[in-house]
């Protein structure tokens, strides 16, 4: 792993994270619901204060706080080969079952000022979506990264999170017979972990990326042990399930992936955050194997790191933490 970064570059948070040895894992969010808007950089700080998106953003805040449904919006940005003039695109992934593998997709091309309408069909309304079938795309054999550059939220993702993006858009999804594409995203958290990304539509996040290990991220043409550092978990699991799940991914293999799987906490430190005791329920694509695992997940100690860029940057001690057990019971 590289660490060769230049003085200027020590005001990134990602630079003192990286520098320090911070574990990236369960630094995701959990959300059964993503809903990715086009537009055309450059991009606010903070996405709602579009006046395209004000009106999505405040029904997904709604639909937070009076039903407790967590959705992800993030913007992606035009690109010349995969966008059309005079449409705006739309991606909405869906958790499909309790147990899952990946997330379910639809995608449309439509109008701009159809996408309130869309996002409201899609999350409230579904008997609506049948207005919406010619705008439709097939997409859902296309595996989409998406990279976050998204510099006004913080620096690193800028700095870091570009020359990445450009890596995997040049030299992977542009040989991938249409199978890959590469998109810059707005901010989705973990800053201090650009370069970062959200693969779909499995939903797994990666971060403190490295030009080096793109070959086995991409093609997965080696052992997954190569990829555990740079693991930030599944947003279809909480915290402590995403340290499990980890533990259990770098046993399995790769086959790990299409399994479907659900997550349980069963014990926790709520005061201090020192263990949890969790359960992964699991069963195959097939239906021929299924099971669960248990697993203590305890701290392992602090590192200090950054929450954010900035030429006067403040430090904090971040909890480490380490599967003390595992075991699997079914």
């Amino acid at each position: 792993m590289s660490n060769n970064y230049a003085l200027t570059d020590c005001r990134f948070c990602s630079v003192v994270s990286k520098t320090n040895g911070e574990d990236p894992i369960a630094s995701v969010g959990t959300f059964d619901h993503w809903l990715l808007v086009e537009m055309a950089q450059p991009w606010s700080p903070q996405i709602g204060q579009h006046s395209t998106l004000q009106p999505v953003i405040e029904m997904l805040t709604a639909l937070r706080q009076e039903h407790g449904i967590k959705v992800r919006p993030l913007l992606i940005a035009p690109d010349r080969e995969y966008s059309y003039p005079h449409a705006t695109r739309v991606l909405y992934y869906q958790r499909p079952a309790r147990l899952f593998a990946k997330f379910q997709k639809q995608e449309f091309l439509l109008p701009e000022e159809q996408i309130y309408p869309l996002a409201k069909a899609l999350l409230k309304q579904p008997e609506e979506l049948q207005y919406f079938e010619q705008y439709q795309q097939q997409t859902s054999h296309i595996r989409e990264l998406m990279v976050c550059t998204h510099a006004n939220h913080d620096a690193a993702c800028g700095r870091f999170g570009y020359p990445i993006y450009k890596k995997l858009r040049s030299q992977y999804a542009a040989n991938s017979q249409g199978q890959l594409r590469v998109w810059r995203v707005s901010h989705f958290g973990g800053h201090r972990f650009a370069p970062t990304l959200v693969d779909f539509p499995e939903g797994r996040y990666w971060g403190h990326l490295e030009p080096e290990m793109l070959d086995l991220l991409v093609q997965r043409n080696g052992s997954v042990l190569g990829l555990r550092q740079f693991y930030r978990g599944w947003t279809g699991l909480t915290k402590w399930e995403q340290i499990a799940e980890r533990e259990i991914w770098m046993q399995q293999g790769w086959d790990w992936i299409d399994y479907y799987k659900a997550g349980q906490v069963l014990g926790i430190d709520e005061q201090e955050e020192t263990w949890a005791e969790v359960r992964i329920d699991f069963t195959t694509p097939d239906g021929s194997k299924s099971g669960a695992y248990e697993a203590r997940v305890e701290v392992s100690g602090e590192v200090t790191t950054a929450p954010k860029s900035g030429d006067e940057m403040s430090l904090q001690a971040a909890k480490q933490y380490r599967v003390s057990h595992l075991v699997q019971v079914e």
